[in-house]
């Protein structure tokens, strides 16, 4: 027995998915001008933005130095709670 490769160009998934009205006119107008089926439009449409956002690359917090000015700017020798008050002051807590 022949094993075919495993890739998408061999093998596809039916699925549904909902597309905006206005969205959907314009890629069945598209795909009629360019004599291609609407799934080839949403499939190279989803390839590209996987690429986009393959290149992107990995978030990294910024480090900034801690340099014991102080539990918090006009806290300092304050308590958590005094910091937990004023951070609620005004709001009805």
């Amino acid at each position: 027995m022949t094993r075919r490769p495993v890739n998408d160009t061999y093998t596809h998934m039916k699925t549904t998915i909902e597309i905006a009205p206005a969205l959907l006119v314009r890629g069945k107008r598209l795909a009629q001008e360019e004599h291609v089926p609407m799934r080839a439009l949403v499939e190279e449409g989803l390839r590209k933005v996987i690429a986009e956002r393959e290149k992107r690359p990995a978030f990294r917090l910024r480090k900034v130095p801690f340099t014991g000015g102080g539990f918090c700017p006009g806290f300092e020798g304050g308590h958590w709670n005094q910091v937990r008050d004023a951070a609620y002051a005004g709001r009805g807590a």
